[in-house]
């Protein structure tokens, strides 16, 4: 029969539970600092699997020999053998409060959308950004980004650290960072499709269980400028008195335009600047091209679309 107590090693703390054997009934106790972290580690023989319990409840997905505990509370485990025997519940340790000083953690975010120009149905990429400014490290972060009805999820990137999902019901991205040491960083990236046009509002926010004495870098907003123009992807340049041009509805609306088609080497094959919706692609051969469009915006600032255009010429 095993009887092996609690010992504190290098940081860590061993939790006898061996599989098919009796353990000591004795608990131990130490202190975990405020806003800190203690690794635990369960010191079983011929043990495959664990469960990590703590004040008397199962911790979920906690079925690793090591459980890094973030909380005050009776922490206890169980081990299983290969045959799935499993060991009588581990002596307890019990984690107090430190009474000294609590740890803080300066967690920022910052999101932001790339610098290209939008228009409606076109989609685009946001960037977030985690940031850890110290003084110590940051546990169990969660970055929260509730996007807005004019915005529809395309694409969820997998985050540098920790594990991103979606909730399409509340449209609501929850990214989870378990530790972030200090000055360390974080990315995720988000791919949008705008629906409407206008100015797009996007707020993210950033918390952490230590106290964080700069609480101001904790949300972060972007704002994304959405023509309301569409731009085709096609074209029928065919005589047959529809779709004949390269029209794009909502350009006669702005003060000035340039428009310039490139083949799929990179040479120039139309230019025009205040572009009327009049090129028909004449000259040209069926097949794709691409397309920069220029726009000023009623800011007075240039607006750059890039993208392709297909000429079908088949009746």
């Amino acid at each position: 029969m095993s009887n092996r107590k609690i010992s504190f090693v290098s940081g860590m703390l061993l939790l006898s539970a061996t599989a098919c054997f009796a353990q000591s009934s004795g608990s131990t106790s130490t202190n975990i600092p405020n806003g800190s972290s203690l690794k635990l580690r369960a010191n079983s023989v011929y043990a495959v699997s664990y469960q990590w319990i703590k004040d008397g409840v199962t911790i979920p997905s906690a079925t690793q020999q090591e459980y890094v505990a973030l909380l005050p509370g009776t922490y206890t485990v169980i081990s299983f053998n290969t045959e799935g025997c499993a060991s009588d519940i581990s002596a307890p340790l019990i984690l107090t409060s430190d009474p000294g000083p609590s740890v803080t953690a300066d967690v920022m975010i910052k999101k932001q959308s790339e610098l290209k120009g939008v228009s409606i149905n076109n989609t685009f990429e946001y960037t977030i950004q985690v940031k850890n400014n110290g003084a110590g490290a940051a546990n169990l972060i969660k970055v929260h980004d509730v996007l807005p009805n004019e915005l529809i999820l395309e694409e969820l990137g997998r985050p540098t650290l920790g594990f991103a999902n979606y909730n399409q019901g509340s449209k609501t991205i929850l990214w989870e960072i378990v530790r972030l040491e200090n000055g360390a960083t974080a990315d995720l990236k988000i791919k949008v499709k705008a629906l409407n046009s206008g100015m797009i509002s996007n707020t993210a926010t950033v918390t952490a269980t230590e106290q964080d004495p700069n609480p101001d870098n904790n949300t972060s907003t972007d704002l994304k400028s959405v023509a309301n123009i569409t731009i085709p992807n096609v074209f029928t340049p065919n005589g047959d008195g529809m779709n004949d041009t390269f029209v794009i509805p909502g350009l006669e609306f702005f003060e000035a335009n340039e428009l310039t088609i490139f083949n799929r080497w990179g040479s120039t094959v139309y230019d025009k600047k205040g572009y009327k919706n009049d090129w028909d692609g004449s000259q040209l051969n069926e097949g794709t091209y691409f397309y920069l469009l220029k726009i000023k915006s009623a800011s007075n600032k240039w607006e750059v679309y890039k993208g392709f255009i297909t000429i079908i010429r088949g009746k």
